[in-house]
């Protein structure tokens, strides 16, 4: 992060400059830290410029101009989710910042550090990634603005956006870059663009010659189009899913007379690449040179990822957009590798907080079929896919194996459990309940009414209920106080106040109190957005949607009815990867 850095390695300049709205945290749930990480394996020389002024240049400057490019993010969240509750009230608090203190990333930081970059290094190639440039790629619906944006390419005049999880393209920039620089001295960014055409998982501005011969192409409604019929914005977003699922077509995008190509998502890391990944030189703690503590850093220090994917694909969620449907897994070998090395760094304190990743108990599981030819949003819903194997047994082995790990006191699986994919498998639920519970069990159930779950694309609430029963039951034989802490939501589309209220009777028959619940935030590129801003679902059928803050307020109230305002704290959006206490409690 300093010149006094690059002089300890010997580097005379940085080849990549990242730039990121998150502080420097050296984990690999940052994703900065494990793209510098990555690109220094792969022999480049990266710095991290981590949360710097946008208003002046003399953060950007301090290492010098880079070789090759900036890479710029705006973070682990969207900005304008990191900035904004559900009712567009200021948050106070960034987890991701020293001392938790809001305000340190700019609204809009994508923009705003491509602005930024473009006058600190005046020809420097600007290329975006992280999931606030992924989820706006192209036209989207934006709920702070309550407009349709077009692409975040096009707002901030980057040169390219790497979507996705980006390790395999960022690397091939940066060879493509290395390549151009070494053999013509300097890079022509006209001259650039139409060569970033050809790579894989990239989202780059051009015409329609530079689609190579013979890709197919997924032609998107035009922006214009999307602004006259907001039904369109459907279309669109089914047309964008597809490509994200089936991994083939090029997709493009006329907006103004310009065209926006996005190629197909490139091969992602298999389970070797992540055990490669794993196995970088994280530290997992804050850079040495903050004196506040970051709460993020905090909350996952002693956290293990266990696989990427997920294969939910639920309407409002972002995972299966930016990190795919299909499930990456790490090898056993590689994950008790790196709970050893936990246990060796500063503070460890016998425990290790969770085991999993986007849902847990989807470690190991695969398709069976040829899932490129698949016209599934979802895998497990409106029922679980024939071709859909699970592996929760040897979830459950796994997880033994981790407490077997020499200091292991405790392994707690804190990362939600897809409930549907739980009751296929009593056997290892039952050990799940038993062994691996924290005190709590968080899962999301969302909502209880039927019709919208269903527009949610999740299981029927039956299967909550089924779920909670077998919990209890075995909580109790084992001996534990332990609780449900369900992830509940208010004012999705398609939900109306009755549906709330019936919500809520459901929860008083049982003796629940809700202590926190979401309001639905419409986040860019989702379905859910979608729906939200065309009001009817996927399938063009008219849906009521809470548009106003007063509706949107009420049906949160039913289920939070001492509040006349939002809750403090309440509803970070849609975002799963923050861990915070809270949701429904069983009183017993």
């Amino acid at each position: 992060m300093s010149r006094r850095e690059m002089d300890e390695l010997g580097w005379q300049e940085l080849d990549i400059l990242l730039v990121t709205g998150d502080a420097y945290v050296d984990h690999p749930s940052f994703g900065a830290p494990l793209l510098g990480r990555w690109l220094i394996r792969h022999g480049f020389r990266a710095g991290i410029c981590a949360q710097p002024a946008w208003d002046k240049a003399d953060d950007l400057l301090r290492m010098g101009r880079p070789r090759l490019f900036a890479g710029v993010t705006a973070g682990s969240l969207d900005s304008m989710l990191a900035h904004y509750t559900a009712f567009r009230k200021k948050r106070s608090d960034d987890a991701y910042t020293p001392g938790g203190k809001a305000g340190a990333r700019p609204n809009r930081a994508c923009i705003a550090y491509t602005n930024a970059v473009q006058r600190a290094f005046p020809g420097l190639p600007v290329i975006l990634g992280g999931i606030e440039a992924s989820l706006r790629r192209v036209s989207h619906y934006d709920f702070w603005s309550d407009s349709v944006r077009k692409s975040v390419l096009l707002d901030s005049k980057a040169t390219a956006i790497t979507y996705g999880m980006a390790e395999n393209s960022i690397i091939t920039v940066a060879r493509t870059i290395e390549t151009i620089l070494e053999e013509t001295g300097e890079v022509d960014l006209r001259a650039l663009r139409p060569q970033l055409a050809g790579l894989p998982g990239l989202a780059v501005t051009g015409t329609r010659e530079d689609i190579p011969n013979g890709a197919d192409i997924l032609e998107l409604p035009s922006h214009e189009t999307i602004l006259a019929d907001p039904k369109q914005l459907i279309e669109a977003t089914k047309l964008l899913e597809k490509q994200v699922h089936q991994n083939k077509a090029t997709a493009i995008q006329e907006t103004g007379g310009r065209l926006v190509l996005i190629t197909p998502p490139g091969p992602p890391l298999d389970s070797k690449g992540l055990d490669e990944l794993a196995e970088l030189p994280f530290t997992r703690l804050p850079h040495p040179a903050y004196r506040e503590r970051i709460p993020a850093a905090d909350m996952i220090r002693t956290s293990v990822t266990t696989h990427r994917g997920c294969s939910g694909g639920c309407s409002f969620c972002t995972l299966a957009l930016h990190q795919g449907r299909t499930i990456r897994s790490r090898s056993r070998e590689s994950i008790l590798k790196e709970v050893e090395s936990i246990t060796k760094v500063k503070g460890w304190t016998g425990s290790i907080s969770d085991v999993g990743g986007p849902s847990a108990n989807m470690w190991g599981a695969h398709c069976a079929s040829d899932q490129s030819k698949c016209e599934r949003p979802s895998c497990l819903t409106p029922r679980i896919c024939k071709h859909y194997r699970v592996a929760q047994r040897d979830f459950v082995g796994l997880l033994r194996s981790v407490s077997d790990v020499n200091s292991v006191e405790h392994v707690r699986v804190a990362s939600g459990w897809r409930i549907d994919l739980a009751v296929t498998d009593m056997r290892a639920l039952t050990t799940l309940i038993r062994e691996f519970v924290g005190g709590q069990a968080k899962v999301a159930p969302e909502h209880q009414v039927d019709h919208v779950l269903k527009l949610m694309r999740k299981p029927p609430f039956s299967t909550f209920e089924t779920f909670l029963d077998l919990f209890d039951k075995e909580s109790k034989k084992a001996g534990k106080k332990q609780y449900v802490i369900p992830y509940l939501m208010s004012a999705f589309p398609g939900c109306t106040e009755e549906d709330m209220r019936e919500l809520h009777a459901w929860l008083d028959s049982r003796g629940w109190r809700p202590e926190q619940v979401q309001c639905f935030i419409p986040l860019p590129g989702t379905a859910a957005a979608a729906m939200y801003h065309a009001e009817c679902d996927m399938q063009g059928k008219p849906i009521h949607v809470a548009k106003t803050d007063a509706e949107r307020l009420r049906q949160h109230a039913i289920l939070m009815p001492n509040t006349g305002r939002p809750p403090k704290g309440a509803s970070r959006g849609n975002d799963r990867k923050r861990p915070r206490r809270g949701g429904a409690r069983h009183r017993k």
